[in-house]
């Protein structure tokens, strides 16, 4: 039997085809699932939270409050989760762990903030009292939209988003590395290339 006949072990470095896949995959999901997720959340904290009615002199004044009035940490979280996935990929090594933490905090701080603000009436109240001139002006006939739980879902996709970067991120590939690659095997083509000349001339 000849020496090429055996076969060669495989390298323990070396990905099976299945977990090459499933790191592929896993990319293609959290890249979609991050900036579904940030677009979400913005688009939901701009729509109405909350309505009510202020009691007026003459009857009653509608009142509404959206996301941003209730709280602004979603959307400002869904803009940093946002930065942090596009910095995965420019960033390696210890650097991916911290951007990879930030996003999946982004998600979870997110998700939180939304729930607590899907029952908040304090905006609606603060918005009341600027209507009738009073401190203290009640708000009736309270009612909320589904919008902090569309935030809440983008929340949870930034954070599947920052859970799949810190359990696969090690093996996406980075921006800065393909440039120097790219760059390195330039300068080894003008490199050669000169050689080449140098040796007919």
């Amino acid at each position: 039997m000849s020496a090429a006949a055996v076969p060669q072990p495989r390298a323990h470095h070396e990905p099976t085809a299945a977990a090459a896949r499933g790191r592929r995959r896993s990319l293609g999901v959290a890249l979609l699932s991050g900036a579904l997720g940030a677009a979400l959340v913005l688009l939901a904290t701009s729509r109405t939270w909350a309505k009510g009615t202020a009691a007026v002199a003459k009857g009653t004044l509608p009142q509404h409050a959206n996301g941003d009035d209730i709280t602004g940490l979603p959307g400002a979280l869904a803009v940093v989760g946002l930065a942090a996935l596009v910095a995965v990929f420019a960033v390696n090594r210890v650097g991916r762990w911290v951007v990879s933490g930030l996003l999946t905090l982004s998600g979870a701080g997110i998700v939180v903030s939304s729930v607590l603000g899907a029952s908040d009436k304090a905006a609606l109240e603060e918005k009341a009292s600027q209507a009738t001139g009073l401190a203290d002006s009640a708000i009736h006939d309270v009612a909320y939209t589904p919008w902090p739980w569309v935030a809440m879902g983008g929340g949870a996709l930034l954070l599947l988003a920052g859970v799949l970067a810190l359990g696969y991120g090690r093996h996406w590939p980075a921006m800065s590395g393909r440039y120097e690659r790219a760059g390195a095997g330039g300068e080894g083509g003008k490199g050669g290339g000169r050689s080449r000349v140098a040796g007919r001339a």
